[in-house]
């Protein structure tokens, strides 16, 4: 009866011993981490462990990722409000966002404004792809093809005025102007067939004197911005809405005065002048005279 049990405890232990208060439960043995945490009320973002601790991501991305969940909507996240706000470069930046799309947290998509401008809207996903999953869409039957509608035929070119003599020279002149079109402005791009078209009407313009410079202002001068949907038409129009009277009538200038050779005469031999030789006017005034 005197042999001890060694394996009784030498005396009851407490219930809050340091190995099971919750507290002190996880704290490692050698140095790990510690947590020290404090229960957030406001102004805190939830985030996922699958993008804290993504074994794919840079730690660059991370932090972006972190940063652009904590934005409020609306809030800017293109890559220079990014680098304005972020010491590292709009290279590193770029790079890191590329990552974020690539595994699905980051997608831009692009939307056209009622006023007709492109602009580029970035949505962040908190759990990439959990929307699609969790989302099931009713089972509908599949809709019936809509009828196909005919296309409407295209509405002929306005006409054009014609010049008086079609000459080809000036019909190839016509057609140079009007295929140069494109390098004064990208819109002015025509096809052989309105070149053809409007041709003549050029041609029209270059016969009332006008040079080609003046036409080609006339005709590409203040273009809509919005761009054009049938650019031929909107020339033609211009053409025949714009076109200057003909040019006024001019007299033929009376030929220029015929100077004959000189010559000396032979009564008096002085110099005039006369097509043929012989004597001066005096000298042949003086000859009746003298008879």
């Amino acid at each position: 009866m005197d042999t001890r049990d060694i394996t009784a405890p030498p005396r009851a232990q407490s219930r809050h011993t340091a190995d099971k208060h919750p507290n002190q439960r996880h704290r490692p043995s050698g140095g790990g981490l510690t947590h020290e945490n404090a229960r957030h009320t406001t102004r805190f973002t939830v985030i996922g462990n699958h993008l804290a601790q993504h074994p794919e991501l840079s730690a660059l991305a991370i932090g972006l990722g972190v940063h652009i969940q904590s934005l409020p909507a609306g809030a800017r996240a293109d890559i220079k409000t990014l680098a304005a706000r972020f010491p590292e470069g709009t290279t590193r930046i770029a790079a890191a966002l590329r990552e974020l799309e690539t595994h699905g947290y980051l997608r831009r998509e692009r939307h056209r404004i009622p006023d007709g401008r492109i602009i580029t809207r970035t949505i962040s996903c908190n759990q990439p792809g959990g929307r699609r999953r969790d989302r099931k869409e009713p089972h509908t039957p599949p809709k019936a093809p809509a009828p196909r509608r005919e296309r409407a035929p295209r509405k002929p070119l306005p006409a054009v005025p014609r010049p008086a003599y079609p000459a080809p020279a000036l019909l190839q002149t016509a057609t140079d102007l009007l295929a140069d079109l494109r390098r004064h402005s990208p819109d002015l791009l025509l096809s052989a067939c309105d070149t053809a078209h409007l041709a003549p009407g050029v041609a029209a313009w270059l016969e009332r004197d006008v040079t080609p410079t003046a036409v080609r202002h006339a005709l590409t001068a203040d273009l809509p911005p919005e761009g054009l949907r049938r650019p031929a038409a909107l020339l033609a129009h211009r053409l025949t809405v714009q076109l200057p009277p003909p040019p006024p009538f001019r007299a033929p200038a009376p030929p220029p005065a015929v100077r004959h050779p000189l010559h000396n005469c032979e009564g008096c031999d002085r110099a005039f002048r006369s097509p043929t030789p012989g004597r001066c006017h005096d000298c042949r005034t003086d000859l009746p005279g003298a008879a």
